[in-house]
Order: C-alpha cells, then sequence, then structure tokens
C-alpha cells in the first residue's frame, strides 16, 4: 500500500498476486484504482465485490480440510466453533501439494522459508472492503495452474465463475509455485498481460 500511495497520479502499474496474495492486490486494486492498468490472479484468491473476501478463503479452507491434512496445521483461537485464525504448512504437505513438480532446491527453500500465518477471516468477513465502482473497474486476468494440488483446478474456476475476468491463462504442468515449476510460461503470460494492457 505504501508503494502504491508513493506512485505519481499519472503513473499505471499491472498488480501480479500469487494465493493468496490476491487478496492483498485487490484491497490495492479498491484503494488506488485510478493507479492500476490491470489485476493478475495466479493460483489465487480472486474475490468478488458482491459478497465478503472471506467467502472465497472459507471455500478453499473447506476444500483443504475434506482431503488428508499430512502435517498441515490450523489454529482455531477463537474457539473451534469459530473460522480458524491461523494455518502452517508442514514439511510433508509443502512437499506433496505446494511444490510437488518444482525444482528439489526450491522445495529445500521453501521449507526454510515456511512460517505461520494469519488467516484474517474476521477482518475479510466485512461486506464493505471492495466495490464495483473501484476494484470491479479493473481489468483482471486469471492464470490457472493446472496441476495445482493446493488450490486445485476447480478452485481456480470457481474463483472464475464467481468474479469474471477479462482473460484466463492456462499453464500445463504448473504446480502451486509457477515461479519455480514452470517460470517461462509464467514469464510468457506475464509479457502477454503487459503487452495487452500497456
Amino acid at each position: 500500500m505504501e508503494l502504491m500511495a508513493s506512485l505519481p497520479e499519472d503513473e499505471k502499474v499491472i498488480l501480479v498476486g500469487h494465493s493468496y496474495g490476491g487478496v492483498s492486490i485487490s484491497l490495492a486494486m479498491e484503494s488506488f484504482p485510478k493507479k492500476v492498468l490491470a489485476a493478475v490472479y495466479v493460483a489465487a484468491l480472486m474475490p468478488n465485490h458482491d459478497y465478503p473476501i472471506a467467502t472465497g478463503l472459507m471455500e478453499l479452507l473447506k476444500r483443504i480440510m475434506a482431503e488428508p491434512l499430512l502435517d498441515f496445521q490450523v489454529w482455531f483461537d477463537d474457539g473451534s466453533e469459530s473460522p480458524p485464525t491461523r494455518a502452517l504448512f508442514g514439511p510433508k504437505y509443502t512437499e506433496t501439494k505446494i511444490y510437488h513438480l518444482s525444482p528439489k532446491e526450491d522445495i529445500e527453500l521453501g521449507l526454510t522459508l515456511m512460517r505461520q500465518g494469519k488467516l484474517f477471516l474476521k477482518d475479510l468477513a466485512n461486506e464493505s472492503l471492495l466495490s464495483k465502482e473501484k476494484f470491479g473497474s479493473i481489468h483482471r486476468v486469471y492464470i490457472v495452474c493446472k496441476d495445482d494440488l493446493l488450490v486445485k483446478e476447480s478452485m481456480q474456476k470457481w474463483y472464475i465463475e464467481n468474479s469474471p475476468t477479462e482473460d484466463v491463462k492456462f499453464i500445463a504442468g504448473a504446480d502451486h509455485m509457477p515461479m519455480f515449476s514452470k517460470p517461462h510460461e509464467l514469464c510468457e503470460c506475464l509479457q502477454e498481460v503487459a503487452h495487452q494492457y500497456n
């Protein structure tokens, strides 16, 4: 948000959000719509201005929790009847669901960077976070990672159906980390978006 605020009024950018980063770019789009040419969601949570951001996150968590969790941990700080508050991907879950098609050295690096993260579901349950006039006015592109085992293709299609985009691109053979499993293909997709919206 500080970077977006620091941009001159006549400068526009293309925002790219990966995974949970879809929330961040969506909030930036809402706050700075005149500074955003387009937004790209890469296997990312892509909300709609018609319902709370937490809706899409809860749908993803529901699908994740329905499968074997291995060493994926979830905390319910507000009680087991409330939504989860924190999560941590364990090494087994990371290797088999997130980096399963990525080079070994990227898996090793990824494991050293894993940390517990907050989900912010209470904050994201507010219905007034995104508007049609701001967030909804910006061109959006979704990049589907076809072999993603964390945000499966069916979940990515759910995001697209619930928040239609101008364009959808597909990367075959990409796990949840296409910047490692299919970096050239991801780069090509981003270059296409840059040419299209520049």
